[in-house]
């Protein structure tokens, strides 16, 4: 049996099933159309939880329903279509490979433009392929790195990855 804990200021997890239940009943409106019903459980999910907490909600629901129709590359082409077509604002969504600069984020780094870099974060919901730029950037440098250089950056990466004793 696996022990649930429990994070300060968690709902408890009937309340979370509870939510979800109230999100679904409001994306199935929305889904058939039913704008009475629609409007009625939006004026009472809003009315019993903050904003930002229904939009994770309906969020969690959408991604299930991706993940359970839909392979996992097929249902990521889904959504970067979806993503697409949404209304270019200041940042633009990038979702595909030829947006996703790697190159763009490690200038921005390493010059120390904090806004750059969260710009160009917030523009990349589909971090595959930026995350995929970066690993393909480090395998590029660990070569001009001195061994002692790279056993440091191993030894810091193994003590954050491993378990906090239990009496700490």
């Amino acid at each position: 049996m696996v022990a649930a804990h429990r994070l300060a200021g968690e709902l408890p997890a009937q309340r979370v099933e509870e939510a979800k239940g109230r999100a679904a009943t409001l994306l199935l409106a929305f889904r058939h159309g039913n704008q009475v019903a629609f409007d009625a459980a939006l004026d009472r999910l809003l009315a019993d939880q903050a904003e930002r907490e229904v939009v994770t909600l309906l969020a969690w629901i959408a991604a299930e329903a991706v993940r359970k129709a839909y392979a996992p590359e097929v249902g990521d082409r889904v959504l970067r279509a979806l993503a697409r077509r949404a209304p270019q604002d200041e940042i633009g969504v990038l979702v595909d490979e030829e947006s996703a600069d790697a190159a763009q984020l490690i200038d921005a780094v390493r010059a120390g433009r904090v806004s750059a870099v969260r710009q160009l974060v917030a523009a990349t919901p589909d971090t595959t392929f930026l995350l995929g730029g970066l690993l393909q950037a480090v395998a590029m440098m660990l070569p001009l790195l001195a061994e002692d250089e790279v056993d440091e950056v191993l030894a810091e990466l193994r003590l954050r990855q491993s378990p906090v004793p239990a009496g700490v």
